[in-house]
């Protein structure tokens, strides 16, 4: 037989529940009996019910840390591990967390829903998609009883009235809500004209909120061919919905205004585009028109026309000038041929006829009469002297004494 001591059978119930994968990592429902916290900031207290009871304790780092401060006869959840404390040999839990009971058991599963699809990737920002700029047909989710839809519809109609919207309604709270919403989102997305899908509805408690954390519904929006936009409850409303969409808004006004963009903004950047497109026209238009007019200058000082007037204002001075030479030359050459004139014009025979000498030819043959011989008595005579002629008639032939 083989006997143990005490510390040695507490040691081994301590590594037996230390190595219990349970046992290490639990959330432990019940009611809070005997809260006391020390000046050490440690907290000591019991939780039970209806069946049992087990000793609990918070180290200050923990305690710091609640989000409320716990009262006897409060139902919580408590988080953390079981392991033996040795020296009064009895089970504690060692707490870690502490939330109120109700609300925390949701809000528990919404944590491990948050880990399960993130561990999947389906948070990452690298698969969310733009969305598209100018949408032409939007498609909404939500109840048309709610006023997230009059919401949305006001919006749109101030904001962007040229969007056509589609409406699958849907349940937005409630048992059947989660199915209704994937159903909505389907038919939705099989539209081959929907170019966005908004999923919305307005504020509430965490439990009114609750389809919207829907492990389906939020594999059906990463799955969906079409950008998601959420805009699910007040600003400070998260669900799962909001973490998978492309895009969150904090409102289901907000998600409209993110869906579609503002008439007046488009219009005063058509205005500020049309201005400038208008400045840089008239900008490459001046610059255009000083090129052009560097290049005219540039092709007049390289045209041979200036050459050609060159030219041609030479050959009219040539032409001139020789106009002048010949001019000269023949006022050179006429008073020459003037002074030949005078010198040659008293040995013409006109010049003999005005020195008082005549000219005899015969009236008949208009022989000349160089020899009285050559007119005999009444030979018809024309006499040409130096004003004219006149006739005449031979009537006595005699020779000179000189011509025998």
């Amino acid at each position: 037989m083989r006997i143990y001591r005490v510390g040695q059978i507490t040691a081994y119930i301590k590594e037996l529940l230390d190595s219990d994968e349970l046992l290490r990592d639990l959330w432990l429902e019940g009611e809070i009996s005997n809260w006391r916290a020390y000046p050490s900031g440690h907290v000591y207290f019991t939780l039970k019910d209806g069946e049992a009871a087990i000793n609990c304790v918070i180290w200050r780092a923990h305690a710091a840390r609640l989000s409320f401060k716990p009262r006897d006869g409060d139902a919580v959840l408590a988080h953390g591990y079981v392991s033996m404390y040795e020296a009064r040999g009895t089970c504690q839990l060692y707490v870690d967390e502490l939330q109120k009971a109700g609300a925390g058991v949701l809000a528990l599963e919404l944590e491990r829903l948050k880990k399960k699809l993130e561990a999947e990737g389906l948070f990452d920002a690298s698969r969310k998609r733009p969305l598209p700029r100018f949408p032409r047909r939007l498609g909404v989710v939500t109840s048309p009883a709610g006023a997230a839809w009059r919401d949305i519809c006001r919006v749109l109609s101030r904001r962007y009235p040229l969007v056509e919207v589609v409406l699958a309604p849907s349940a937005v709270q409630g048992a059947e809500a989660p199915a209704q919403l994937i159903a909505a989102l389907h038919l939705l997305a099989q539209r081959g004209d929907v170019d966005v899908i908004l999923i919305a509805r307005g504020g509430g408690s965490i439990e009114d909120l609750w389809a919207f954390n829907d492990e389906q519904l939020a594999r059906a929006i990463a799955a969906c061919p079409k950008p998601v936009i959420t805009g699910v409850g007040h600003e400070i409303d998260f669900t799962i919905a909001d973490l998978v969409a492309d895009v969150r808004a904090p409102t289901p006004s907000a998600a409209a205004e993110i869906a579609v963009p503002d008439c007046e903004e488009l219009r005063e950047s058509v205005d500020q585009l049309t201005e400038a497109l208008l400045g840089s026209m008239r900008h490459v238009l001046d610059r255009a028109w000083r090129d052009l007019h560097h290049a005219k200058e540039a092709l007049r000082r390289a045209s041979p026309q200036g050459m050609v007037n060159r030219r041609r204002q030479r050959l009219d001075e040539l032409q001139r000038a020789m106009v002048l030479a010949l001019r000269n030359s023949l006022a050179l050459r006429r008073a020459h041929l003037q002074g030949l004139e005078g010198r040659l014009r008293p040995l013409s025979p006109q010049g003999t006829l005005e020195r008082g000498y005549a000219l005899v030819a015969k009236r008949r043959t208009g022989a000349i009469v160089r020899s009285v011989r050559e007119a005999p008595p009444g030979e018809p005579l024309r006499v040409r002297v130096a004003d004219g002629e006149f006739a005449a008639r031979s009537e006595e032939a005699r020779l000179g004494p000189e011509v025998t």
